[in-house]
């Protein structure tokens, strides 16, 4: 009975009477099956993300004190200067930037400008790359000249007889104009030590911080800068470091993608270079996601 049932919709559909019915294959959202996988991918990895900020910020606002990123993030390749996150203000502008040569990529691909394509590609690997050596840098600084680690981190907050300074010295004030004082217990010097490598070499670890002000209230004084909680070096590590590995992946498929579109294997599929669509979706993804990141680790 359901066959016949079956044989009449078919006969009437055919002869043009009767309600259209679904001709299956045609892609939902008008999104290739692909895309539509990028897509998912992507709406999983934002949650991961979300998971591992929404974890920096519990841990950190529990926390009586936390590093300042002013002085933190202020060093500059070859420049002996205190530049309060101008570098990572760099690396910032380099990622978004890539991510508009991405956009003339997928402009030139719907043009089936192979040229194009491989030009605007190339420049987003170049910045890429650029980000990727810009991160080491930082990491390097970080790890070897500030000896901060998964379980040690030198940077707190400057303090004399218990009231907050500026770097220059001058006392710091809470937005009401009142000393923005200090309550959180013992603080403690830091020192230099050696430490015995497992290969027979010593190295001197920093744990020691002093800072004498020459100007400011406090002139003439040495201010003491308490150890910071180690909560910091891992979250920070860890994130910008799951963060790095995804713009590592990313350059990665780029350089495939850009070596095939330069061979013609997508202009022989006359698809308006989707494969380069669906990289620059994730390459987005990426730069989006380090806008999060630098808000909540260099911002706030």
């Amino acid at each position: 009975m359901a066959e016949t049932s079956v044989a009449h919709a078919h006969e009437a559909h055919d002869q043009g009477e009767g309600p259209e019915l679904w001709e299956g294959g045609k892609p939902p959202f008008k999104a290739s099956y692909g895309k539509l996988m990028m897509w998912y991918f992507l709406v999983s990895d934002a949650f991961t993300f979300a998971g591992f900020l929404i974890a920096y910020g519990a841990l950190r606002f529990s926390m009586p004190t936390w590093p300042e990123p002013d002085f933190v993030f202020a060093s500059f390749p070859f420049v002996k200067a205190h530049w309060p996150l101008i570098f990572v203000t760099f690396m910032t502008f380099v990622l978004i930037f890539s991510s508009v040569t991405m956009v003339r990529a997928v402009q030139e691909g719907h043009r089936e400008n192979r040229r194009g394509v491989v030009f605007w590609m190339i420049l987003t690997i170049l910045g890429g790359a650029t980000f990727l050596g810009s991160q080491a840098y930082e990491w390097t600084t970080l790890i070897v000249h500030e000896n901060v680690s998964v379980r040690q981190n030198p940077f707190g907050r400057h303090i004399a007889d218990g009231v907050y300074l500026n770097d220059d010295g001058t006392e710091a004030k809470k937005p009401d104009g009142t000393p923005d004082t200090f309550h959180n217990g013992e603080s403690y010097l830091l020192h230099t030590h050696k430490v015995t490598q497992p290969d027979g070499t010593v190295k001197e670890v920093l744990n020691q911080r002093k800072v004498k002000y020459t100007t400011g209230a406090y002139a003439g004084r040495t201010g003491v800068q308490e150890l910071g909680p180690k909560a910091f070096g891992a979250l920070f590590f860890f994130i910008t470091g799951f963060h790095g590995f995804h713009v590592f992946s990313g350059v990665l498929f780029l350089s495939i993608i850009m070596i095939n579109a330069a061979s013609g294997l997508y202009a022989a599929r006359r698809n308006g270079y989707e494969m380069v669509e669906k990289i620059g979706l994730y390459w987005h993804f990426v730069d989006l996601v380090w806008v999060f990141v630098f808000l909540v680790f260099y911002l706030l």
